[in-house]
């Protein structure tokens, strides 16, 4: 069997030739570029397209996108300020391509069909399972462009309490209620006809992702992490990862209203 350094070079050829103490120190959960390269394979990324990386952390994943690809990436995040982001993208000489914004990603101040690729890594699921989300942020969506998630799931769906597993039980009221499985997310996002799913899956690399989060979690991690925490209690595979694709349709993202509350 191969040794992990070696599945991380062959799974993520990009994400490896960067920095790991820099990478460790400003993800914000698991390896971010892992998830993100476990995506970009499924989406036709070319130089000068427009990305919205959304939730996008400390802006590593905008830094990625445009270093590997030569696009153009708005940085939004609604925690963390843009100020720090551009001072990291200052210093990878980016500030003509990636732009940063602390904005609330349900207030987002773009023009209709701005973006021809949205892209949220390890936050979808903070927002996402509003069922007027997806046709909110396919308003910002071209015609034929692509929306992308990685974020975590359960194998399966967990309906209701009791369906809890034991080691989920302290966490679940308040960091797992809404975390569901693939089929669920691939139903919410069908069902709207604004997208054409090209991907729902589990990630290829998950377990590997899985292992190196653990890891990272007991070398440096803290303890306040619940996600980390349930992961190295998962015993039976309960948690993982996934991709979610969908090309945008031409049918009008329609909303009877959507404000934040």
């Amino acid at each position: 069997m191969a040794s992990p350094e070696h599945q991380f070079k062959h799974l993520f050829p990009r994400s490896v030739q960067y920095d790991p103490h820099w990478v460790r120190e400003h993800s914000m959960g698991e390896n971010v570029l892992f998830n993100l390269e476990s995506i970009t394979s499924k989406i036709p990324l070319k130089k000068g397209m427009r990305v919205l990386d959304l939730g996008c952390g400390k802006a590593i994943s905008s830094i990625f996108l445009a270093k590997e690809f030569g696009v153009q990436v708005w940085a939004v995040d609604e925690a963390i300020s843009a100020t720090d982001n551009y001072q990291r993208i200052l210093d990878e000489n980016l500030e003509n391509q990636v732009f940063p914004l602390q904005v609330d990603a349900r207030s987002l101040p773009f023009p209709k069909e701005f973006f021809d690729v949205v892209l949220v890594i390890d936050s979808y699921t903070y927002f996402g399972t509003d069922d007027k989300y997806l046709p909110y942020i396919c308003k910002f969506l071209k015609p034929e462009g692509y929306i992308g998630v990685v974020d975590v799931c359960f194998l399966e769906e967990i309906e209701t309490l009791d369906q809890v597993p034991d080691f989920l039980q302290e966490d679940y009221q308040d960091y797992w209620y809404y975390i569901h499985s693939v089929p669920w997310w691939q139903k919410l996002w069908e069902k709207t006809g604004l997208v054409n799913i090209t991907t729902a899956e589990l990630l290829p690399a998950a377990e590997l992702i899985r292992e190196q989060y653990v890891k990272d979690f007991e070398e440096h991690g803290q303890k306040k992490d619940p996600f980390a925490r349930a992961l190295k209690k998962d015993k039976h595979q309960t948690i993982s990862f996934f991709r979610l694709v969908g090309q945008r349709t031409d049918k009008n993202a329609y909303l009877q209203s959507y404000k934040k509350s």
